[in-house]
Formats: structure tokens, C-alpha cells, sequence
């Protein structure tokens, strides 16, 4: 008796924190599908209308704000898939008495508040001439001190057969690494894309920050700035960020097979 109940317990509750967890994106669809210019978060206005998502559309640099954004995110994410694993390998595969101190400096980096960095590299974007351009919003998230730890990681956990055999054939490093050591990191450089990707695309401060004008702003500054200030039109909005949602759910959707390998991978090795 006591074991069905807690079968029946379990499911139970995982589906009230599943709702909980859930509800604001679902809020947030009702929402979207208001009549335009309705002020009130209330559902008593939910209609079926497609009204805010043409204007979404038709308004002036959406387009430009969405293309930045996946450019964006998609190149950060590219660079910090190979350099990350560059030197997740380099640290795991060198001279301890070396890559320690490196190694140790990259974890230190993680307990660095983000603000902290926001003044250096304000100046170093202005005195490279980068400022509001796509090299202040990619160059310097090419890598992350969690992907570098991530890499260095699960990298340690791969035997090294496959390499010393490569070797005696005559591969070089940088062959090795492309042709052998990245293909066996599937798992982990799924859970880092995964992870720099929606990082990037929800990414406002430095975006705000490091650009001026509105053909360099990425989609949530841009969002942000399409609200009146005086009011705000919340069924339009609620549209915007339902589209700017989607494409971090598909992406999440592609890679959550390789996620889920990624996860239990370290349970599973022998």
C-alpha cells in the first residue's frame, strides 16, 4: 500500500513542479494571442488573433534585431565549442606543473562577478576601435572560463589509446584533436552550446552596453527599446518574446539526445 502511494506520490508532484516551471511561458502565449492594445495582463481579453505577431514583424529593425542575435549567438557559440575544447585539451593533456596554474586561474574567473568586468571592457572595445560593431559582441565570450572547466573535465576522463595510437602513425596534435578527441566530446560540446547559446541570445547588458545604434542591437535590447515608456501595449510584447523564444527552444530540442548522453556520460564511463 505504501509503495503504490508513493508511485502515485511522485508522478504527482513532478507534474505540479513541471506546471510551475512551465506556466509563465504558457502565460506569456495566451498573452501574446490578446487583442493589440490591450493594457491588462488579465486573460479576460484572450482572443485567438494574430494582430501582435504581424506587428512584431512589420515593426521597423526586428529583422535586424533577430539576424544579429542568431549571428551573434551562433558565432560565440562556434568559437567557444573549438577553443574551449583547445584548451580543455591542452590543460588536460600537458605538463601538470603548467597547466595547474592555468587551469586553477580559469576556475578562479568563474567566481568573478560579471559587472566587475564591465568597465575594462567598455575601454578595451573603445581604444580597439570596436565599439559597436560584431567584434565587441562576439570577440571577447569566444571563451568561457565554465567551457574551458567543462572540457578540461570530461576530456580527462577519455583514455588515451586512440591518441598514442595516432601518434605512432604519424598525426600531429592538431590532427588529433579535430580527428579524434573532438568527435569523442559530442556529448559535452552539446551541453556547452547548449548552455553558450542561451547565455548569448539572452545576453542584454554588454549588448546595451557595447553598441549605439539600432542595426547592432540584438533582439532583447531591442525588445527592450520597442516598449513605450509611458505604457506598455503587453500583448505586442508578450508576441516578441515568445518569438524570441523559439529559436532557443529548437535548439534545445536538436541537441537533447547529445544532452542527455552528456549528462549520464560520466555515470556510464568506465
Amino acid at each position: 500500500m505504501k509503495k503504490a502511494l508513493m508511485l502515485w506520490m511522485v508522478p504527482a508532484f513532478l507534474s505540479i513542479v513541471l506546471f510551475i516551471m512551465i506556466f509563465p511561458m504558457i502565460y506569456m502565449i495566451l498573452l501574446s494571442f490578446q487583442e493589440p492594445g490591450s493594457f491588462s495582463l488579465s486573460l479576460r481579453n484572450f482572443g485567438l488573433t494574430l494582430k501582435n505577431y504581424a506587428v512584431v514583424f512589420k515593426s521597423n529593425n526586428f529583422g535586424t534585431y533577430f539576424f544579429n542575435s542568431a549571428f551573434v549567438a551562433l558565432a560565440v557559440t562556434a568559437g567557444n565549442i573549438v577553443f574551449c575544447a583547445m584548451v580543455g585539451y591542452g590543460l588536460s593533456r600537458g605538463n601538470i606543473r603548467i597547466t595547474w596554474p592555468i587551469f586553477l586561474s580559469a576556475v578562479a574567473m568563474l567566481m568573478v562577478p560579471v559587472h566587475v568586468l564591465i568597465l575594462p571592457i567598455f575601454q578595451m572595445m573603445l581604444k580597439f576601435g570596436w565599439f559597436d560593431t560584431y567584434l565587441a559582441l562576439i570577440v571577447p565570450w569566444l571563451v568561457a572560463p565554465l567551457g574551458v572547466f567543462l572540457m578540461k573535465q570530461y576530456i580527462d576522463g577519455l583514455p588515451t589509446d586512440l591518441e598514442d595510437a595516432a601518434r605512432v602513425d604519424g598525426a600531429g596534435e592538431i590532427s588529433i584533436f579535430f580527428k579524434i578527441v573532438l568527435p569523442l566530446c559530442k556529448p559535452a560540446l552539446a551541453v556547452l552550446s547548449v548552455q553558450i547559446f542561451l547565455t548569448t541570445w539572452n545576453s542584454f547588458l554588454f549588448p546595451k552596453i557595447l553598441t549605439n545604434s539600432s542595426k547592432m542591437y540584438t533582439l532583447p535590447v531591442g525588445l527592450a527599446l520597442m516598449q513605450d515608456p509611458r505604457s506598455s501595449d503587453w500583448p505586442v510584447s508578450m508576441a516578441g518574446s515568445t518569438v524570441a523564444a523559439l529559436p532557443v527552444i529548437i535548439f534545445f530540442l536538436i541537441f537533447q539526445k547529445r544532452i542527455t548522453e552528456g549528462i549520464t556520460a560520466g555515470a556510464l564511463k568506465q
